[in-house]
């Protein structure tokens, strides 16, 4: 098989998983995946909001999904570990799913999105960007958006400090794309600078103002 060809069925692999687990544990909240190959097998790291639901009594649940990945799926020696989210307002595929099911259960698009994004930037994030596009009001799809705060659309950035997650409304009048796209507390864009008084760089960047040592003057010899 050629290097090219093998990397696409890898990947095709790795989605298939993602979508299997989504819907497995979508009642834990789902908040993303991580899989590594390591010389013992496969190691995949599930993030969810309520990991007891997924481990389940005695481990059974984990026990069957391990099954699974290796059976469906052909990934040698499989070992989840499961994960608790830090914060689920800052995590972008759980906030999309809520957004979805909101849609779901009724809500207006137009409160459901700006709800979402305020929720997000109450936790401390820099940026939230909320995307529906759909069958929103009528026959026709239109896509409405929702930001706040800084959003990077490329570049560094973007792929550094920027989460992304989708999610799919099921609606009588269609489905409802939702995508949800979060800037870390943390980031720090090119642009931020911050000032510093002397006193303060004098300690943080003490070989900036260290004085020279001293220089000894040149000898100069008289000619005779």
């Amino acid at each position: 098989m050629a290097s090219e060809r093998k990397f696409v069925t890898e990947n095709i692999r790795r989605v298939l998983l993602k979508e299997y687990l989504m819907k497995e544990v979508s009642r834990a909240g789902f908040g993303g995946l991580d899989v590594q190959r390591t010389p013992m097998g496969t190691r995949v790291l599930l993030t969810t909001e309520r990991p007891g639901l997924v481990i389940g009594r005695r481990g059974q649940t984990i026990k069957n999904l391990t099954q699974a990945i290796s059976e469906k799926y052909g990934f040698e020696n499989p070992q989840i570990e499961v994960s608790e989210v830090v914060d689920a307002n800052l995590n972008a595929q759980i906030m999309a799913e809520k957004l979805a099911f909101s849609l779901e259960r009724g809500w207006h698009f137009r409160r459901a999105g700006h709800s979402t994004v305020r929720r997000v930037m109450d936790s401390g994030a820099r940026g939230c960007h909320v995307i529906l596009a759909g069958k929103l009001t009528g026959q026709r799809h239109r896509t409405e958006k929702f930001k706040e705060g800084y959003i990077k659309f490329c570049g560094e950035p973007r792929i550094n400090f920027i989460e992304r997650g989708y999610a799919v409304a099921k609606l009588k009048m269609g489905v409802i794309g939702v995508t949800v796209e979060i800037m870390r507390p943390d980031a720090r864009l090119p642009a931020d600078t911050t000032v510093l008084s002397k006193t303060d760089a004098a300690a943080k960047f003490p070989e900036l103002f260290a004085e020279p040592a001293p220089q000894a003057e040149p000898v100069i010899e008289e000619a005779e």
